[in-house]
């Protein structure tokens, strides 16, 4: 890549994708959504059997929207506000929306690895991932309605269907700093590890997903994320209807051979 402010690096079967602008806590400009961009392009080419996302250094995971000047997108939402022009503001959310978007639409589980704060948009995108990891020193902040501004990544539907409404009301409309324990208990995250961790943790999750059929986890991912938007009975028919095309597909043959064989599957991509 010729942009390194998005890093891509392949281990195995995993891809970790990590936010580079620690001397902004990672924070999002052009750059960064254009970089994303192209690395979403890569994945969906060649698409590895899960993604870890997480941020340079330790201090931040990502703390959103870059709102400094040298940001080009800072000029445009400052064109929108000075002429209280509602089409602009909302062809520039568009575009960040887009970014943000196709990477988490990749057909693939994608870890967030949350190793240090991840304020605004960068909390909007961790919550848009499918499972998160989070180190016990990191903060999480939805802090958009302290700038007079409101989620607009996504993240404040994704976070109401994530863990309900009366505790998405919460952190939104308050704007309050949750740690990990907090986090877990209302279910925001999924795994908290030891100060330090945190991408390791999610590498070990990633792992114990690549293990697994491929088309199996892809299949199941897909009717998961749908499910949200559908009524029950859809839901369930759109299981119904994705499990009989992944048993017709062969691959569990690998699995239940392996099983009645007591040996370790191994899936082909």
């Amino acid at each position: 890549m010729t942009d390194n402010r998005i890093r891509l690096e392949r281990k195995n079967k995993i891809a970790v994708v990590t936010m580079n602008r620690p001397e902004k806590n990672n924070a999002f400009d052009s750059s960064m959504f254009e970089a994303l961009e192209q690395v979403t392009r890569e994945l969906d080419r060649d698409h590895p059997r899960a993604v870890v996302l997480t941020g340079a250094d330790d201090r931040a995971f990502c703390s959103g929207f870059d709102v400094n000047l040298e940001n080009p997108m800072t000029t445009e939402f400052l064109d929108a506000v000075n002429k209280k022009d509602t089409a602009l503001a909302g062809k520039l959310i568009n575009r960040m929306r887009s970014a943000i978007d196709g990477f988490v639409g990749l057909p693939v589980p994608i870890i967030a690895a949350v190793n240090g704060l991840a304020y605004g948009g960068g909390m909007e995108l961790a919550t848009r991932c499918d499972l998160r990891v989070m180190d016990i020193g990191a903060e999480l902040c939805f802090s958009e309605v302290r700038l007079g501004l409101m989620p607009d990544w996504g993240g404040g539907a994704c976070l109401a269907r994530l863990v309900g409404s009366a505790h998405a009301t919460d952190l939104i409309l308050t704007a309050r700093v949750v740690n990990a324990d907090e986090a877990a208990r209302i279910g925001l995250i999924n795994r908290v590890s030891d100060r330090g961790r945190c991408l390791d943790d999610a590498m070990k999750l990633a792992e114990q997903i690549s293990s697994n059929g491929p088309k199996a986890v892809s299949h199941a991912l897909a009717v998961l994320r749908q499910s949200r938007d559908l009524p029950l009975k859809e839901a369930l028919d759109k299981e119904a209807e994705t499990a009989a095309k992944l048993i017709a597909s062969g691959e569990c043959i690998h699995g239940i051979t392996a099983f009645m064989e007591k040996k370790t599957p191994q899936f082909p991509d």
